[in-house]
């Protein structure tokens, strides 16, 4: 059940790095704001690397632990960052808050899942460590 979690939830990077790369087209041609398009054309390939990774680490979520712990981090940095960025305007909009629930969730998932399965600690997991 936690391999398909983590397979599933990984393939929707690929929807979200896809929109990353829309948007960053679409801005180009109708809004350019300078800067923006190398970083979500970017931002939005590493999104597809983290889709291909996860659903390679759902594969053997043991051996591959640290790709899904480290992943779980970034979902949670992304949420800490939207907590500080809304109320501080820093955000283009309140509605990013949506995300706080979802990736927070995902990302804690893949954290506790990942430490009770592999029976390993948080420590080791982080540092690459049997």
């Amino acid at each position: 059940m936690f391999a398909k979690f983590v397979y599933w939830t990984g393939a929707l990077d690929f929807l979200v790095g896809a929109g990353t790369m829309g948007a960053a087209i679409y801005n180009a041609v109708n809004a350019p704001v300078p800067g923006q398009f190398t970083a979500l054309m970017t931002l939005g390939m590493f999104l597809w690397l983290a889709a291909a990774l996860l659903m390679w680490a759902s594969r053997d979520v043991a051996a591959r632990a640290p790709v899904i712990v480290w992943q779980g981090l970034v979902r949670l940095t992304a949420c800490v960052s939207i907590l500080y960025a809304v109320p501080n305007g820093l955000a283009q909009s309140p509605y990013e808050y949506a995300v706080v629930p979802f990736d927070g969730t995902i990302g804690l998932v893949y954290i506790v899942g990942t430490l009770r399965i592999t029976g390993r600690s948080f420590a080791s997991v982080l540092a690459f460590k049997e």
